[in-house]
């Protein structure tokens, strides 16, 4: 399963919130047993997401509702244009909008809140979209790419937060991940679709990414294979073990027959992890707890 990353977000960003509160459907019953405001939501909220079969609330101008349902479609278009690029390079321009305005009618969102619609998107099309699914059927997937590098990208938490040596011994010493950094696998190579390049089934081997924030505030992807995957799983779940405890691990589970080549092999891997910043170093000395 693929990993699900919430994003931190500060109070002033969770003060923003949008009128499509999941509450208001298009099918809604228009309201009948609340409040006087909270009815007109209802009606006002369902016709705006699902006109041609909610009925428009009576007290509003029909030309002033087309115009706000006009801009308010717009910008959500926008919006989520600029966390989906490479869908919205892929689809027609007549496919991105017919699932925007399906996304728009007829998803229940978990949350009013804005910033958090991309999310809500990626939700959306992971479910089983006939159409669409079955011409890109690579498209959850790279929807849950993408999001994920926005997401990182806004992630509240600061990479030099975990304490860590950048020079210190990375076979003997304990690896720090970087605190910004998800490990996915993927059924299709999500990094390297375009529009040149859209397969129409998976390949064989499965595609491992890590994809992070480096110091330079700037979204980063990393291709790994299974072992190397292995290893930053393990070096994540912050078990205290030392790199060469872990690739022996590795060695023993692979049944290796040759485990010094495994770790030999391992410490290139955490060089390289270290330099791309997917790794920030090691536990410094005056850490108390000790490698295993």
């Amino acid at each position: 399963m693929l990993p699900s990353v919430d994003r931190p977000e500060s109070q002033a960003v969770q003060a923003r919130t949008v009128v499509l509160d999941s509450r208001f459907r298009g099918n809604d019953d228009g309201g009948a047993d609340r409040p006087d405001f909270q009815a007109t939501q209802a009606r006002f909220t369902g016709f705006i997401r699902d006109p041609e079969h909610a009925a428009p609330p009576e007290d509003v101008e029909p030309r002033r509702l087309a115009i706000y349902r006009r801009l308010l479609f717009r910008n959500v278009e926008n919006f989520m244009a600029g966390y989906y690029p490479v869908i919205k390079r892929i689809l027609s321009d007549e496919q991105w909008a017919a699932l925007l305005r399906d996304y728009f009618k007829t998803h229940a969102a978990r949350t009013p809140l804005f910033p958090r619609m991309p999310h809500e998107f990626a939700r959306y099309l992971a479910a089983p979209r006939p159409g669409v699914n079955d011409v890109y059927p690579f498209l959850a997937e790279l929807a849950h790419y993408e999001w994920l590098e926005a997401a990182l990208l806004t992630d509240s938490r600061e990479i030099d937060a975990a304490a860590a040596d950048p020079d210190g011994d990375l076979l003997d010493g304990t690896p720090v991940a970087n605190p910004v950094a998800v490990l996915a696998q993927y059924r299709y190579p999500v990094h390297r679709i375009a529009p040149e390049y859209l397969p129409s089934a998976p390949p064989q081997e499965a595609t491992y990414l890590v994809v992070y924030r480096n110091r330079a505030d700037e979204a980063r992807f990393l291709a790994l294979n299974p072992v190397s995957a292995r290893l930053l799983e393990l070096i994540q779940a912050d078990a205290g073990h030392s790199g060469r405890r872990m690739l022996a691990m590795i060695a023993a589970e692979l049944r290796h027959p040759r485990p010094q080549a495994v770790i030999d092999g391992g410490l290139a891997t955490l060089r390289e992890l270290r330099e791309k910043e997917v790794l920030l170093g090691v536990r410094p000395r005056g850490d108390k707890r000790r490698p295993t």
